[in-house]
């Protein structure tokens, strides 16, 4: 039985189509959204990662699937109000197929939104005890909101975490990600970290100018250049004088 959460996001063959003016306009000039809505996108069970240089998409492709699975753009669940500068695509006629009876349960975090999702959680308190998330640090107050609530089976959207994250908190991502599909959640990261991208078992996607293609973390142009670098930083930094 079929029990991800969420299969597929897919084109809604009953939405009309899109003008050719809504084609040459952003964000369908992105050819990882352009595929995306023609295409559609496979979620598979457990987690999928899409890595790619800064511009590539990644960031706009997670709006699109967090504004098509009913999440608050700006981060949160789907009953997050919090808007500040709406500047996130529509769904652009995608449509979501879940599994029967599946969790409907997601929260979505973006690093360049989580000030404002953290004034929204303060301001709107749980029946929880919680921390001031504005008094702890990046790391640590995304770290917190992150595992208080993704506990379950659900879809779970993070777009750069490793932002906010030292190579210890990245590590401890890492091992909340493999609990969460270990209890049958979904996961869906953006990363610019090799460490986050080595997450074992994920789907690896690499996001460019091709649109969305998929690929082994030995292949990675980020791991290649990372690995690189490490290897012999005065070589690797000589080129940029």
């Amino acid at each position: 039985m079929d029990l991800r959460p969420i299969r597929r996001l897919k084109p809604d063959p009953g939405a009309p189509s899109l003008s050719d003016q809504q084609r040459a306009q952003w964000p369908m000039t992105v050819p990882a959204v352009a595929q995306l809505v023609t295409e559609g996108l496979e979620l598979p069970a457990g987690a999928l990662v899409l890595v790619g240089e800064n511009g590539s998409g990644k960031s706009t492709v997670m709006e699109l699937i967090a504004t098509t699975l009913g999440l608050n753009p700006e981060g949160g669940s789907t009953g997050a109000r919090h808007r500040t500068r709406a500047s996130e695509p529509e769904s652009l006629g995608l449509v979501v197929e879940r599994s029967p009876g599946a969790s409907r349960w997601g929260y979505f975090l973006r690093d360049e939104t989580l000030h404002g999702l953290y004034s929204y959680l303060e301001a709107n308190p749980t029946d929880r005890p919680e921390p001031v998330f504005h008094e702890l640090s990046h790391g640590e107050a995304f770290l917190e909101v992150f595992t208080s609530r993704a506990a379950g089976k659900g879809t779970y959207l993070l777009d750069e975490p490793d932002a906010a994250l030292s190579f210890g908190g990245s590590l401890a991502l890492v091992s909340h990600l493999l609990a969460l599909v270990d209890r049958g959640a979904q996961v869906v990261v953006a990363t610019h970290s090799p460490v986050v991208a080595a997450l074992p078992g994920a789907q690896l996607v690499e996001v460019g100018e091709w649109g969305l293609r998929p690929t082994q973390w030995e292949e990675l142009e980020l791991t290649v250049h990372w690995r690189q670098f490490l290897t012999d930083p005065a070589a690797f930094l000589r080129h940029l004088r």
